[in-house]
This record gives structure tokens, C-alpha cells and sequence, in this order.
């Protein structure tokens, strides 16, 4: 039997639902959540993602602003306004695109971000709290969405063999730290495998949950996935197609329709993790904009 799709678009839709009733609460009290993306240089795929935020965080009833930033703007001139927003009441989350260009280091672009407005959940104050289990701090935007994905599906992942392909530290590393927490949607045992790991697929093969977010397009088939996993794919890759107009498609880490022969429960890509990345920065978003009046 197919696997069972995992509809990452129409549970991200959901979420926006329930954050536009928070953003109408918050309005009530005459607070309005404030998103402010940065976007420096041109990249292409960045554009159209923060033009994707931007729309749903209007969409959310929230102000989603994008300030516009040319490849050549210095460190230096990053930082001062990193420090304006900083001090901006408007502005709740704040999010810098990456990549950045190669003259600017992303970590002190990071590191200079208001921890009670990161919303992207990657300043070390935030890591360290999500690592101790505290909840006061923000969540990495990507493994919320997946952690969200398994609840709303009805996924257990008490005692469950989860298996992460990838150890970056904005996917890999994260995801494995919540699905270790002793609450909702953790509880698993978990495995990191990355470039290093000896049997790659010994341990993929194990897997009750696998998570793919190694960046390598479709290299998990079918026959590297345990009968009735979920499988959730976080990879996005354009690979050429012939037989398509443009010439590419998008695929993910996962072969999409090897593994769905066997596994249980699956993402799609397109569709699946990448509306969640967007619908748990506005959670994010509306959160901060909850305690700054707190």
C-alpha cells in the first residue's frame, strides 16, 4: 500500500488560521506583530521566499516589512540596522536572509540580533535554551515545522527510533535536540548520521521516523527506508528534467516515489516542509509580540 501523504501546505494553512486569531487577540490590545526581513543582495531563491513571507504575514493580519539591501552594503552598515530594529517597539521579530554575501560573516550578524526578537531561533542565547529544554526562547523555524508535522499527523515519537539525516546546524543538530525532550513530539531515541557515518543505510533502515536534510537530491530510495516509516524529506534541490517546460524540477533528499512504496507516512517536495518553515516563523512573530507586552 502507497504511504500516506503528510500534507505540509494545507497543516501550514492551519497554523495560519490559528496565528491570525492570535494577531486579531493581539489587536484587541492594540498591538500589532511586527516582521522585519532583511534581504541583502539578489539572490534568487531568497527573493522569492521572502516575498512568501511577507505575503502571509500580511495575510495574518501581522506587518511584514522586507528592507532591501544591495550585495555590496558592508558588515558595518548590516549591523546598524540590525541595532535600529533592535531598538524599534514596532518591530518584534527580525530576520536576516541567508546567504549572506561572502564579505559578511553570518554569525556576528547573528550574535547582534536581539535574542527577544529572533525569530529565526539561531542566536545562541535561543540554541542554548532549546538545548536545555527551557521554553522561553525561540524555536528554529524548520524542525518546529517538522516537530508539528509528526503531532498533527498523529505520529508518536515516545520511544520511537528516529534517525536525522544531516547535522547542520540549522536543521540537523536542532531537530535532533527537540525530538529529545521529554514532552509532546519528543521522547525518541535519535541518531545523527552525516557524511562521516560508516552504513549509512543501517541506520536509515532502522528508522520508525527518518528525517532527510543532507542537501543531496533523492539519495534515499525506497530500499534504504523500514516498511511503515514516516519519512519526512526537508531537502530542496533543482535537478534537470527534460520532459519539463523549464527544463528542472524540484525534488527532495528522498526519492519520492521509491520510498512511498514502503514507507508508511512521507512529505512531498514541494508541499511539504517548506510552507511549515514560513507558518512557525509567523508563530514565532506573534510570540514575541505576546511578551513584549508581558
Amino acid at each position: 500500500m502507497r504511504a500516506e501523504l503528510i500534507d505540509g501546505a494545507a497543516i501550514a494553512a492551519q497554523i495560519r488560521s490559528e496565528i491570525a486569531r492570535d494577531v486579531g487577540a493581539l489587536a484587541a490590545r492594540g498591538v500589532v506583530p511586527g516582521l522585519t526581513v532583511v534581504l541583502v543582495g539578489e539572490d534568487p531563491a531568497s527573493a522569492v521566499y521572502v516575498a512568501n513571507k511577507e505575503k502571509f504575514a500580511k495575510q495574518a493580519g501581522m506587518r511584514g516589512d522586507t528592507i532591501r539591501l544591495a550585495a555590496s552594503t558592508s558588515q558595518a552598515e548590516l549591523l546598524a540596522l540590525v541595532e535600529r530594529l533592535n531598538a524599534d517597539p514596532a518591530v518584534h521579530g527580525i530576520l536576516v536572509q541567508m546567504p549572506l554575501p561572502s564579505h559578511i560573516d553570518p554569525d556576528v550578524v547573528i550574535r547582534h540580533i536581539d535574542p527577544r526578537k529572533d525569530v529565526d531561533g539561531f542566536h545562541p542565547v535561543n540554541v542554548g535554551k532549546l538545548l536545555i529544554g527551557h521554553t522561553d526562547g525561540f524555536l528554529p523555524c524548520t524542525p518546529a515545522g517538522v516537530i508539528e508535522l509528526l503531532l498533527r499527523s498523529g505520529v508518536e515519537t515516545r520511544g520511537a527510533e528516529a534517525v536525522i539525516v544531516g547535522r547542520s546546524n540549522i536543521v540537523g543538530k536542532p531537530m535532533a535536540a527537540l525530538l529529545m525532550q521529554p514532552r509532546a513530539g519528543g521522547d525518541a531515541t535519535v541518531t545523527v548520521c552525516h557524511s562521516r557515518s560508516r552504513d549509512l543505510y543501517e541506520h536509515t533502515r532502522r528508522a520508525d521516523i527518518l528525517i532527510a536534510a543532507i542537501g543531496r537530491a533523492e539519495m534515499i530510495r525506497g530500499e534504504h527506508i523500514k516498511p511503515g516509516a514516516t519519512v519526512i524529506d526537508v531537502g530542496m534541490n533543482r535537478v534537470a528534467d527534460p520532459s519539463r517546460a523549464s527544463g528542472s524540477r524540484l525534488c527532495g533528499d528522498v526519492h519520492f516515489d521509491s520510498a512511498a512504496e514502503v514507507a508508511g507516512r512521507i512529505t512531498p517536495v514541494p508541499g511539504g516542509v517548506g510552507p511549515m518553515t514560513i507558518a512557525m516563523l509567523l508563530q514565532n512573530a506573534v510570540r514575541a509580540a505576546e511578551r513584549s507586552i508581558t
